[in-house]
């Protein structure tokens, strides 16, 4: 066989149940399934051959640069379990269109370019595609592949037909090979402004990957949890509004008249002696004495509160993001059985 040798059929089994992308990229494995034995595999991949191997053990079946869907594809196939001998590697149903990867999961700069962020690079640029093995496996970063490990597998979500970390994972592998403060500050601000999740896990993320240490970090993480808080409030206010809730007095402190301070309130309904309270902790590493006491005085206060007859409804960023109108219907509750007790204590408020 030369160069000029026609590509040798991917027989006996055939190839019409394979998406696209996976008749440009298969493993050595995989083509062997198909009939094309290793050393035709290593004639067609010399050089000036219609074949090259991009990555260990994985063939681009044509002689150009791959396209980025390639890559993620190549970089999976590399890092992907292997099968147990006898079980197909391709979906032997003919309407199949992807494998199945295995213990393998896109993470970092692509995964977050995957899940819609703009302020990652396109996939074309990133030299380095990163991807998410259990620690035990034995495998080495190399070409396009970086390998990242890791104790426990996030439940991987599909986009595009590839296995993605979660974004607060993603985030974190990728704050772990940047040093440019800016870059670290935009992603983490596109991740809660976007939508894609609440700060209290991108921090948790980044706590157990030990990045809290660094101070262009830590500094992102404030400017984070300040873009959190801001974005609840938001939300807290578009619930009230949107839902027809009465208006409450907003961002307020309570007193005892000529005693104590009571402590501070997101909102507060007075004639029916109900509070909101937003919760935007996040735990920090080296601090879990000081989240322990954050916590201890949330309950103290609404232990508090509540003795002295007011209601106080604990709401999560989170809970406000994907069931706003639960949160809604539980504060509306709160305020009609308001006439159902006893009357609650005189108490003075104060704007915060």
């Amino acid at each position: 066989m030369n160069h000029n040798t026609p590509v040798p059929p991917l027989s006996p089994r055939p190839v019409r149940h394979l998406s696209e992308v996976h008749r440009r990229v298969m493993t050595t494995a995989q083509l062997r399934t198909h009939g094309v034995a290793p050393a035709d595999v290593n004639e067609q991949c010399r050089p000036g051959g219609p074949w090259q191997q991009i990555l260990p053990g994985v063939i681009l079946l044509h002689p150009g640069p791959p396209t980025s869907e390639e890559r993620l594809h190549a970089v999976l196939m590399y890092a992907a379990k292997e099968r147990p001998a006898g079980v197909p590697a391709q979906p032997c149903a003919e309407e199949a269109h992807a494998p199945a990867y295995t213990e393998a999961m896109l993470t970092g700069l692509a995964a977050l370019t995957l899940h819609g962020f703009t302020s990652s690079p396109p996939l074309l640029s990133v030299d380095k595609i990163d991807v998410l093995v259990p620690r035990l496996r034995r495998l080495r970063s190399t070409g396009s592949a970086r390998i990242v490990r890791t104790a426990s597998l996030p439940v991987p979500q599909q986009v595009t037909g590839v296995p993605v970390a979660p974004v607060p994972r993603a985030l974190a592998d990728a704050v772990s090979e940047l040093t440019d403060a800016g870059a670290v500050r935009r992603l983490l601000t596109e991740a809660v402004r976007g939508g894609h999740c609440e700060p209290a896990a991108v921090v948790r993320e980044l706590n157990a990957a030990k990045l809290l240490s660094r101070p262009h970090v830590v500094d992102a993480v404030d400017s984070l949890l300040a873009e959190g808080r801001a974005i609840a409030e938001d939300r807290l206010y578009r619930m009230v509004r949107e839902h027809g809730l009465p208006d409450p007095v907003w961002n307020v402190d309570l007193r005892l008249p000529g005693g104590p301070h009571l402590g501070g309130l997101d909102a507060y309904w007075p004639e029916q002696a109900v509070a909101v309270e937003l919760d935007t902790r996040a735990p920090r590493q080296g601090h879990r004495q000081d989240d322990d006491a954050l916590w201890s005085e949330y309950a103290r206060k609404r232990e508090h509160l509540e003795r002295l007859g007011i209601t106080v409804v604990h709401i999560t960023p989170k809970k406000l993001r994907e069931s706003m109108e639960q949160q809604a219907a539980v504060v509306r509750t709160a305020l009609m059985a308001s006439g159902d007790r006893d009357p609650a204590a005189y108490v003075v408020v104060l704007p915060r």
